[in-house]
């Protein structure tokens, strides 16, 4: 180090500096204890004082909770003044008019008529029609009111006149005209083929094939008739249009259903029909009894034209 001359402003400084690093580094003091009464009293206190006290955090702030609002009435609503009754006024009870009149206090006079004006209905617009119905209406209370009046509504020919409405009267004949239903529809393409068939079977010759189809069964074709008819039956040619089953019958159930059968089989204009009468197997000796009874009916009816069994 650079020994500076003792007359500069900081030679003596730097000499003393020297001799503290000759002597080496200072100890520390001991603590002072205080044996003063009135110092730990103070020291006490104190420590009371900053009891659960908590060092700031590394920024030298504390957290502080704000401070809840003060609670804010909410308004009431106004509640309404119950209305007072009016005071009734004091009545003598020997006075008898004063009594009558408090009794008949709100009643309204009935007008000259001698009936009561309940209001009329609201009026409304109508087109004019010769064929409207009479018209009504609801009110809001449920009551049907009826259209305004043309003229006096104490009138009974104006309350006849509107309580008509547009009705007509009868004729001389005292009937009234209704419209006849439409007649039922005719199968009119299924007659011009069963036509067609039938005469086709008529005018049409018998062939080779045909009498073979024939065989021995137990046939019937009326006098006039060409057997053709006969071949076209039992091909299927012709439509069944309905059926009678005998079985279970007894012999005069089986022949009053075939009568029955027969009939309504000409009421309903039927061209071929299907007669089940079964094989017998329930009759004694197992016979087909009815098959053979079948035949000779429906040879005796002229309505029969032909029939072939099966």
């Amino acid at each position: 180090m650079k020994q500076r001359p003792k007359d500069s402003p900081f030679g003596a400084l730097v000499d003393l500096l020297g001799k503290v690093r000759e002597s080496g580094p200072l100890k520390p003091l001991p603590p002072k204890v205080s044996t003063s009464p009135a110092e730990a009293d103070d020291f006490t206190e104190f420590r009371k004082a900053v009891a659960g006290t908590a060092p700031l955090a590394a920024n030298d702030r504390t957290q502080i909770e704000r401070p809840r609002p003060s609670p804010v009435p909410r308004p009431r609503p106004a509640e309404p003044e119950p209305a007072t009754a009016p005071r009734r006024r004091s009545i003598d009870p020997n006075d008898t008019s004063a009594l009558f009149r408090e009794a008949m206090d709100g009643v309204a006079p009935l007008a000259d008529t001698g009936r009561i004006e309940l209001g009329r209905a609201p009026r409304r617009t109508m087109a004019p029609s010769h064929d409207a119905v009479l018209d009504t209406q609801e009110s809001p209370d449920g009551r049907v009111v009826l259209p305004p009046l043309d003229g006096d509504e104490h009138d009974p020919a104006a309350l006849f006149r509107r309580a008509i409405g547009a009705a007509a009267p009868l004729p001389d004949k005292n009937r009234a005209e209704l419209e006849r239903p439409p007649p039922a529809p005719q199968p009119r393409m299924r007659e011009q083929d069963e036509a067609a068939v039938l005469r086709e079977s008529i005018e049409a010759p018998l062939s080779f094939e045909d009498r073979i189809d024939i065989g021995d069964e137990g046939v019937h074709l009326r006098d006039g008739l060409p057997r053709r008819v006969l071949t076209d039956l039992r091909r299927g040619r012709w439509v069944v249009q309905a059926e009678l089953d005998l079985h279970g019958l007894t012999r005069d159930e089986a022949r009053s259903a075939l009568a029955h059968f027969l009939h309504d089989a000409l009421e309903n204009g039927y061209r071929c029909v299907r007669l089940i009468h079964g094989k017998g197997l329930g009759s004694p000796g197992r016979e087909p009894v009815l098959k053979h009874l079948s035949r000779g009916w429906l040879m005796q009816r002229e309505e029969i034209l032909a029939f072939c069994q099966a």
